[in-house]
């Protein structure tokens, strides 16, 4: 897996991972506001790297790579790990899988297993992939309607598009119905980090599920809301605030 870096001579680490549909470069506007005071880690996360042909296989496969590739570097534990939505899906699994430590886990607003039965996952994931499928297919056109907010600009919805064109199907598929439905321990986890879960005001009902399923069972996870903002919108919109609250960690 590729990992960017920047700020390799800061002894503490920031585990920055991106969500689907974008790629490493989503943290851009982060970065020159952390990399003086960390040593911040960056993967392209199979399937979405635009230097490659990978594929995205699954949350499990991708959280227990990234954890190797980081402790062949010699990193075993880190300040934080921060993901956005399939970002959040694997930091949750890196949590469980315990092979990064991690002072601070930070899912925002990540994406959590459903607990419905098995059927309806089948659903929900042919629904998703359609979407998503549409986009691939009707290119530019289709995503101005998914992506309806009047924030994203011309040249941020030909990005998307660009890695709509990109992902291959398999990746697409892959991508929604694991983090739909990836392995998690069937029972209350705490975890030797602190674990976040960050909400954007505007997203809170689609993250309805999510929220619960990390109060059944991930009781000690501490909620924080953030006025104003939809889902994804901190590391694009907001890196101030979201390099702030790094930093306040």
């Amino acid at each position: 897996m590729r990992i960017y870096e920047y700020g390799k001579e800061n002894p503490e680490c920031i585990l920055l991972i991106h969500p689907s549909l974008v790629t490493w470069d989503y943290f851009e506007k982060v970065v020159p506001l952390l990399e003086k005071q960390y040593h911040l880690l960056i993967p392209a996360i199979p399937g979405y790297d635009l230097k490659d042909d990978s594929q995205f296989f699954s949350v499990e496969l991708t959280a227990s790579q990234l954890a190797e590739d980081l402790r062949q570097k010699g990193i075993r534990e880190v300040k934080a790990i921060y993901g956005c939505s399939m970002g959040g899906s694997i930091v949750l699994r890196m949590a469980a899988d315990g092979k990064l430590k991690a002072q601070n886990y930070i899912m925002d607003g990540g994406i959590t297993p459903y607990q419905l039965p098995w059927i309806w996952t089948r659903f929900i994931a042919l629904r998703d992939f359609g979407m998503m499928a549409l986009g691939k297919l009707g290119g530019e056109k289709v995503i101005v309607k998914a992506f309806s907010s009047t924030k994203y600009s011309a040249e941020d919805i030909k990005y998307v598009a660009h890695i709509f064109r990109h992902c291959t199907y398999k990746t697409l598929w892959n991508t929604f119905d694991s983090c739909n439905n990836f392995q998690m321990p069937k029972k209350t986890m705490r975890f030797t980090g602190k674990v976040y879960y960050w909400c954007a005001e505007k997203e809170r009902k689609a993250r309805d599920w999510d929220l619960k399923y990390m109060r059944k069972f991930v009781p000690d996870t501490v909620f924080k809301g953030f006025a104003g903002m939809d889902h994804g919108d901190m590391a694009l919109f907001y890196p101030d605030r979201m390099a702030q609250e790094l930093l306040d960690l």
